[in-house]
């Protein structure tokens, strides 16, 4: 049984089942035609007015009765698709923001990296030309040691050489001449053979 919300809509159905019920009841009534004007591919008044009386009131009961409850949940599904479409788009920014976030993130990290290996580079760079620098002084020390020492020995050597040339020339001019030289003349001779013998 179909229910029926507005009076309106029950006075508008009693009547058209009254109206029907009598029509029906006119034509059941009325006189039958002999058999022998019968037609077999006509339809009879009263399945006319059956069918149309059927339909009438299906289309009232589909107006009134069926037709706002599927339109309501047409709406309803309506208004669920673009809630749900306003979710998706929501979801959507949000999922957009945070990939934007993650890659601001990672390019800061990105940057603080590159900035500690900057750092790094900088620092052993310094180190190294310290350390070159440190090198270098050991090296220019032992190298003016290392001169030191040659000209010290060059000097010894020299100092002994002008000894032994000093007292071959005193032997020699002592044999020679039947005495000694002057020791500040055999010196300034020996000097001057001695540096001219180093010059050559």
């Amino acid at each position: 049984m179909w229910a029926v919300h507005d009076k309106k809509e029950a006075n508008v159905l009693t009547t058209l089942a009254v109206t029907a019920n009598s029509f029906v009841s006119n034509a059941v009534t009325a006189q039958e035609i002999p058999e022998e004007d019968l037609n077999p591919i006509a339809l009879e008044l009263k399945e006319l007015v059956w069918g149309f009386g059927a339909f009438a009131v299906f289309a009232l009961v589909l107006r009134y009765a069926i037709w706002p409850k599927l339109n309501g949940s047409i709406q309803g599904r309506t208004e669920r698709i673009t809630a749900n479409h306003a979710d998706a788009a929501a979801t959507t920014a949000s999922a957009q923001g945070d990939v934007a976030d993650y890659e601001a993130a990672r390019a800061a990290a990105r940057a603080e990296g590159q900035a500690i290996v900057d750092e790094a580079r900088a620092q052993l760079e310094a180190e190294r030309t310290e350390r070159i620098a440190e090198v270098n002084r050991g090296i220019a020390a032992r190298r003016a040691a290392a001169v030191a020492e040659v000209e010290a020995a060059q000097e010894a050597a020299r100092a002994e050489v002008e000894a032994a040339v000093a007292s071959v020339t005193s032997t020699v001019t002592l044999l020679a001449l039947g005495r000694e030289p002057d020791p500040d003349v055999l010196r300034n001779v020996v000097t001057s053979t001695v540096n001219a013998g180093a010059a050559q």
